[in-house]
């Protein structure tokens, strides 16, 4: 029987995307994504609110269209959907992190960073193994046309 382990995560981008080189011509595009949770303490009435922070990787081969930089800007507000993993390290104080990563299979732009402008019909970017759209069969088709220019 087959498993599905995917997570689906809404929040802002904390930095602009950094692209990093890697053996055999493949591209990591890594940004971290911060996710809120906004609640109210009972105890005294005060508004609170946990950051939890989400390392994202979109993996690309060398020579596929980089476009999706375009819009992985920080402040931006995205809906990511991927393979999440927790990575442990060692810092220089010989304590031990952890950081929660997620191998992203999916991006939609929901919102731009202010001053930023989405210059196309369709919000919704996708990984190379990715080949379906949520937009309207008009859009699809002129997708289906510029495909290769995004990617």
């Amino acid at each position: 029987m087959a498993t599905v382990f995917e997570t689906r995560l809404i929040g802002n981008i904390g930095k602009d995307a950094v692209v990093r080189n890697m053996d055999k011509g493949v591209i990591a595009v890594n940004f971290p994504v911060a996710h809120n949770k906004n609640w109210r303490d009972k105890r005294t009435g005060e508004q609170r609110t946990k950051t939890t922070w989400v390392n994202c990787t979109i993996w690309k081969r060398d020579g596929g269209n980089m476009r999706i930089l375009d819009f992985l800007k920080k402040g931006t507000l995205v809906e990511i959907v991927g393979t999440p993993f927790a990575k442990g390290y060692l810092q220089d104080d010989q304590s031990i992190k952890a950081e929660i990563r997620l191998n992203v299979s999916k991006t939609n732009i929901l919102r731009p960073a202010k001053g930023e402008r989405i210059d196309f019909e369709f919000n919704e970017i996708e990984n190379e193994t990715e080949k379906s759209y949520s937009s309207g069969d008009a859009t699809a088709k002129v997708l289906e046309e510029l495909e290769h220019d995004l990617f």
